[in-house]
């Protein structure tokens, strides 16, 4: 979860949660607010709570029962571990590995845009992460800047508030969510959202690394989300293979767009350094040259001696 331990407590917020302390805010979005707290042995918790709590609605409640599903089935570095979860208290919550640092949107809104291998390491640690969300058959549906947290062991992707599941049982959308400046055009217009919808975001959240903007652009969100089904991305300065394959991930179609495990292929091979040249053969009247001038050399040496 993103760092933001400076930000006291409001006197309505609890001071424990379950068998957890509750020492300061870190965030809150539509469906919860999450909190830094510390477990029985004080380690530092991020733990999210179902806004209401008991006047919740069954809605609600459902909703966070199924992000609380679908987080737990993912298990990889790249992404913050659920560590508990009780979706049936009377104050449902969901507790994951507190991730100290900033997201990546507050990272480049601070210092600029990412160049070079640290723009490449993010790239592939967060493409990493999504192909092991896809692997565990989860959409994320909300990949962005601000659910990408830069932890000292690297980049963590957060948050599955409105993740869904490709069970075949769970439908993976019911209406349009997401952020609108990273939303795909599947999104936008209500479709089905598979895995490829996180690739077109994923591509999104690139551009804003190498750039510092969307792609996209910004203003209001009707607008920004007509952009999107309607024009061809700014990629701005974005450079190199890096810029093809984003480029791929943008496309309006779905089918035409990689999958997470082959941009992360690309991403490795990218980064594997160049094999040595061969060296060129000589040519075969160069080396007959060469050869009668050893035996030219040796003749004069041994009739010198002779002599």
């Amino acid at each position: 979860m993103p760092s933001q331990p400076d930000t006291p407590l409001r006197p309505e917020d609890p001071r424990r949660i379950g068998p957890y302390t509750v020492l300061n805010r870190l965030g809150e979005g539509g469906q919860g607010v999450v909190y830094l707290g510390r477990d029985r042995e004080g380690q530092p918790v991020a733990v999210k709570v179902l806004r209401g709590g008991p006047a919740a609605s069954a809605k609600a409640r459902g909703r966070f029962i199924k992000e609380a599903g679908a987080a737990s089935r993912v298990e990889a570095p790249q992404v913050a571990k659920v560590l508990d979860a009780k979706v049936t208290a009377e104050r449902p919550y969901i507790v994951s590995e507190y991730v100290p640092g900033p997201t990546l949107q507050d990272e480049v809104a601070a210092s600029g845009p990412l160049k070079g291998p640290e723009l490449h390491k993010i790239a592939l640690r967060t493409a990493v992460g999504l192909a092991a969300i896809h692997r565990a058959q989860v959409v994320h549906r909300d990949f962005k800047p601000g659910n990408v947290v830069l932890g000292r062991r690297g980049a963590k992707v957060i948050d599955f508030g409105v993740a869904r599941l490709l069970d075949g049982r769970t439908p993976t959308t019911s209406h349009a969510v997401g952020t609108p400046a990273y939303m795909s055009p599947e999104q936008v217009e209500d479709l089905h959202v598979g895995p490829k919808s996180d690739v077109f975001s994923w591509g999104a959240t690139m551009v804003y690394a190498a750039t510092g903007r969307p792609p996209f652009g910004g203003g209001p969100s009707g607008a920004v989300m007509r952009r999107i089904t309607d024009r061809e991305p700014d990629l701005g300065e974005l450079r190199g293979g890096l810029r093809g394959l984003v480029a791929r991930c943008l496309d309006k179609e779905p089918d035409a767009r990689p999958t997470a495990a082959e941009i992360v292929r690309f991403l490795r091979a990218e980064a594997r350094p160049a094999a040595p040249a061969p060296p060129k053969p000589v040519p075969r009247y160069r080396t007959r040259m060469i050869i009668a001038l050893v035996i030219v050399t040796a003749l004069g040496f041994t009739c010198g001696m002779l002599l």
